[in-house]
């Protein structure tokens, strides 16, 4: 039963079911090999001030680009949007995933096809225009272990990544469905091999902003939900970090 809360009228809003798809903000969050500094979350004041009161406040600092974030269009795209002229009607739509676990689990380096998605709509149904794509690759389960995750811990050296990713052909086929994101559980839209990152840039070409590092994808169903994905509204970036929901109403 979905649960309700009161309006102070007669009709009470239904409260749907929540299921978060964004991993915390810490010392351990995995960022690009290329950045060497990581999260810094510094403490400025934790405690009782001289007035007795309990007061907590710090300072923070990272890239754009690691943990559960949003890749905007301007990222490998001159002219396109940059985090603030996003839409917002296109943070939040419904949500399709495709699962490429078992491919994935058999090579790091596999590339989500655009045959991959075409067998997906043969059994769940064209991609609707405006939706959230999000691939599952199963690489959700290395979060925490960096060389698991990336394929290598080397610091500041991006020269030799192995995880799986989105294919140059899939791309251009989630551009002509009109996908308004799209999402992927692993490091990048694109496999950790490449050097022209030509997914970023058939995508962010298109206006489409890509979601990174995305949480729990195993939790979700192949359609039936919406996607809340709401980035910090930095103005100029080419990135943020992203706060991601899925909301599943009654069923």
């Amino acid at each position: 039963m979905t649960p309700t809360v009161p309006t102070g009228n007669d009709t009470p809003v239904e409260v749907p079911r929540v299921v978060d798809l964004t991993y915390p903000f810490d010392e351990s969050t995995i960022y690009w090999p290329t950045d060497t500094q990581g999260f810094r979350h510094e403490q400025v004041f934790y405690g009782r001030t001289e007035a007795g009161y309990w007061y907590a406040t710090f300072n923070l600092a990272a890239s754009e680009h690691g943990g559960t974030h949003l890749d905007a269009p301007i990222h490998f795209a001159e002219g396109r949007q940059a985090v603030e002229q996003i839409p917002v009607e296109r943070l939040v739509a419904p949500g399709v995933k495709i699962n490429i676990a078992d491919q994935a689990a058999r090579d790091r380096d596999y590339r989500l096809t655009a045959g991959d998605i075409e067998r997906w709509e043969a059994s769940a149904g064209r991609i609707p225009e405006g939706a959230i794509v999000l691939i599952e690759t199963g690489w959700g389960r290395y979060w925490g272990d960096r060389r698991m995750y990336l394929g290598s811990d080397r610091t500041g050296d991006a020269s030799d990544l192995h995880f799986p990713g989105i294919g140059r052909d899939a791309a251009e086929l989630l551009v002509e469905r009109r996908a308004s994101l799209v999402g992927i559980d692993t490091a990048s839209l694109d496999h950790g091999p490449s050097q022209d990152f030509i997914t970023h840039q058939v995508l962010n070409g298109a206006d489409i902003a890509g979601l990174e590092n995305v949480a729990s994808l195993s939790l979700l169903p192949e359609k039936g939900f919406l996607i809340v994905a709401l980035p910090v509204k930095i103005a100029g970036g080419s990135g943020a970090p992203c706060r991601i929901v899925a909301l599943f109403g009654r069923g």
